[in-house]
C-alpha cells in the first residue's frame, strides 16, 4: 500500500474520515470533479443528495480504476455540495455508506473536505467529488 491514513492524537475524533494521509508512491492520479451523471450524460437521482453522492463516487471509482488506482490509494477527497446546511449531513453520509462496499470506499474515508457552494455547473447537480491518489 502506498498510502497510510491516520488521525494524530489531539485532532478531532471520531470523524468519518482520517485527518492525514502520507503517500509514498511515484505516480500521482488526479480525478476531476465527478457528478451524478451516467457516461452518456443522463442525470442520476435528481433532487436526491444521497443518490447523487453515491453515483458521483461510482464515477470517481471508474476514473481511479482507469488510472490503475482504487480508493485505497486516495490521499484526498474534496466534496462540493450545493446549498449546504448541516441538516444535510445524514443524507450525504447515507450516499457514502450506500456504495462503500460496492466500490471499495474505506470507512473512515481518506482525508476529505466538504465545501458548501451556491451552485455547480448545472441546476440538477447537487454534489461534485474530486480525488487525488498516489500509486507505485
Amino acid at each position: 500500500m502506498t498510502v497510510h491514513w491516520f488521525t494524530p492524537e489531539g485532532m478531532l475524533q471520531p470523524a468519518p474520515y482520517h485527518h492525514v494521509a502520507v503517500g509514498t508512491g511515484s505516480r500521482h492520479v488526479y480525478v476531476s470533479g465527478q457528478v451524478a451523471r451516467l457516461s452518456d450524460g443522463t442525470p442520476v437521482a435528481p433532487e436526491d443528495l444521497a443518490g447523487q453522492v453515491a453515483q458521483a463516487l461510482r464515477n470517481t471509482a471508474t476514473g481511479l480504476a482507469g488510472a490503475g488506482a482504487t480508493f485505497e490509494d486516495v490521499v484526498r477527497l474534496t466534496f462540493y455540495v450545493t446549498q449546504w446546511l448541516p441538516e444535510k449531513l445524514h443524507d450525504f453520509m447515507a450516499g457514502i455508506e450506500a456504495v462503500a462496499d460496492e466500490i471499495g470506499v474505506p470507512l473512515p474515508m481518506p482525508p476529505a473536505s466538504l465545501i458548501g457552494v451556491e451552485a455547480l455547473f448545472d441546476d440538477d447537480v447537487l454534489v461534485e467529488v474530486e480525488a487525488t491518489a498516489v500509486v507505485d
